[in-house]
């Protein structure tokens, strides 16, 4: 019989490696994600899968591969996105983290999407590869979908300005059109930049839209009617918006982690027109709801903020919409998935992950509602990348492959 022993041998180091600098190279933002699906499907056809690809939309694949189990024992999912954090041309980010072209330096893989999550990944396809030569036979079926669009953006129909298009069409629309389409399995892993750690809950996400209206006039009539400006309005919106915050910092706590409000963008008048004054200001929050909240008990904690707003500056003319919702995700401690997880971690490092609990979101938001018990662990990385952009040592990806094989041992268990 195949000894746990015997599956961390066969997980290859240069194979892995080839395979995520391999998949780094291949530019994937959100909305272009077809030719990275491709490279996958063949990937996971060489691991020993049964292959196909979904269409999302056009220019946009799943990549999904699922290997047979022997007998009737429980299915395991790895699932992760192949949609990238940026474009890899944007001004601003010059360090080669932050581009689709891999960089090896000091046993570290640098490149777009390596943390987040072409690392992860990678580690799927050689956890089934090792398995594959180890001569295992998993009694459940073992999937692997590589999928489109999980990043944190949405479409914005704005006034004067779209934002419509595959490229903002994000937040787990490949996972949703996976679990629509049938892929579903009795528990799921992520391969988040997790740090090493299980990540057995993490917040959902709500976007809001908070707007204050003015008279639209030429600046020679302005003087004196500056209060009227739908921008100097919303410094009112914004005073009363971070007055409340505390509140729902101490309603939306989780897991000992406070709920969070982020003032993301403002928007307001014609910079082409600037000779005019802004008819309309707009303000976009994304608070952080924990997944023991309802999304409506969410909303209407926004809708008192607004209603409060209303009452202390009714000549604003304050209007407001939610535009995103996203939940949350949990999993107990003892689910046959996080024991099995804990027993492929303590195979690969040699002691017990740590649990933890994030403010970030995944698609475990979209898995748990169709029935699949999911949770995130995923290689070191940083949350935050520093100038150098996005980074993985090979070392930790190496042992997340390794432990990823055994937890499907664990879990789905094997045929003797």
């Amino acid at each position: 019989m195949t000894s746990l022993a015997d599956v961390r041998q066969c997980v290859d180091r240069d194979r892995l490696k080839a395979t995520a600098t391999g998949l780094v190279d291949i530019p994937s933002p959100t909305g272009h994600e077809q030719a990275a699906a491709e490279f996958m499907a063949t990937e996971l056809a060489d691991a020993g899968l049964d292959v196909g690809l979904q269409e999302v939309e056009p220019g946009r694949a799943n990549a999904v591969g699922r290997r047979r189990g022997g007998s009737d024992g429980p299915s395991l999912m790895f699932n992760g996105h192949l949609d990238t954090s940026y474009r890899g041309d944007e001004p601003w980010l010059t360090g080669p983290g932050f581009k689709p072209s891999s960089l090896i330096r000091d046993e570290t893989i640098l490149g777009l999407g390596i943390m987040n999550m072409k690392g992860a990944v990678a580690c799927y396809v050689e956890a089934a590869r090792a398995l594959r030569d180890a001569d295992v036979e998993l009694a459940g079926d073992l999937v692997i979908a590589a999928v489109a669009g999980e990043i944190e953006k949405t479409q914005w129909r704005a006034w004067g300005e779209d934002y419509v298009g595959a490229d903002y069409r994000g937040y787990g629309c490949g996972t949703r059109h996976l679990v629509t389409s049938g892929v579903l399995a009795d528990a799921c892993i992520l391969g988040e930049p997790s740090e090493e750690r299980l990540v057995l809950g993490h917040f959902g996400s709500m976007w809001v839209r908070i707007s204050t209206q003015g008279p639209f006039f030429h600046t020679a009539f302005s003087h004196g009617r500056q209060h009227e400006n739908s921008i100097v309005r919303m410094q009112d919106v914004v005073q009363g918006v971070l007055e409340w915050a505390p509140t729902w910092e101490e309603r939306a706590s989780y897991q000992g982690l406070p709920g969070v409000v982020n003032l993301g963008s403002m928007r307001g008048g014609f910079p082409w027109r600037v000779s005019r004054t802004p008819h309309r200001t707009d303000l976009f929050l994304d608070l952080r709801v924990p997944p023991t909240m309802p999304m409506l008990d969410a909303q209407r904690e926004v809708a008192g903020l607004v209603a409060a707003l209303r009452d202390r500056h009714p000549e604003h003319e304050i209007d407001w919409e939610v535009f995103v919702t996203a939940p949350g995700a949990e999993i107990a401690s003892d689910h046959p998935i996080v024991r099995a997880a804990e027993v492929g971690h303590e195979t690969a490092y040699g002691q017990a992950p740590e649990h933890d609990y994030v403010r970030w979101a995944s698609d475990a938001s979209t898995l748990s509602r169709y029935g699949v018990a999911a949770f995130n662990y995923g290689p070191i990385s940083s949350a935050l990348p520093g100038p150098e952009g996005e980074s993985v040592p090979i070392d930790s990806l190496v042992r997340i492959a390794t432990s990823y094989a055994v937890t499907a041992m664990e879990f789905c268990g094997v045929q003797t």
